[in-house]
C-alpha cells in the first residue's frame, strides 16, 4: 500500500493549479515582483499573493521584500520526492501496458 505524506499532498496541491504552475514557469526564466506576476497573469495583486503564498509554503518559491517591492524567486525545493513517486507509478503502468501488448500479440498469433 502506498503511504501518502503530507509533504507530497501539499506539493501536488500547490501544483494542481494552472496559475501556480505558470508562476513557476515564469520564475524559471527570471525573478519577478508580485506586480509583474499579477500583470503577466491578469490577476489582482491579492490573488497573485495568495498563489505565491501557497507556493512559498511548500518551498517552491521564496520571496524577499526589497523596499516596497516583494521579489519572488524559485525556492530551494527540487520536487525530488514527487518525481520518485511519479516514476514508481510510471514504471508500474509501463509494465502493465507491456503485459497487455504481449497478451494481444499472443492472441493475434492464435487467430
Amino acid at each position: 500500500m502506498v503511504q501518502y505524506s503530507s509533504k507530497l499532498d501539499s506539493a501536488f496541491g500547490a501544483l494542481s493549479d494552472p496559475t501556480r504552475r505558470g508562476i513557476l514557469e515564469r520564475l524559471g526564466r527570471s525573478d519577478a515582483g508580485i506586480t509583474e506576476l499579477a500583470e503577466a497573469f491578469d490577476i489582482t495583486l491579492t490573488g497573485i499573493k495568495k498563489h505565491v503564498s501557497v507556493l512559498e509554503s511548500v518551498g517552491l518559491v521564496t520571496t524577499e521584500k526589497i523596499g516596497r517591492v516583494r521579489r519572488c524567486t524559485l525556492g530551494p525545493r527540487r520536487l525530488d520526492d514527487e518525481t520518485r513517486w511519479m516514476e514508481t507509478y510510471r514504471r508500474m503502468l509501463e509494465g502493465r501496458l507491456n503485459r497487455l501488448g504481449e497478451f494481444l500479440e499472443r492472441t493475434k498469433e492464435k487467430q
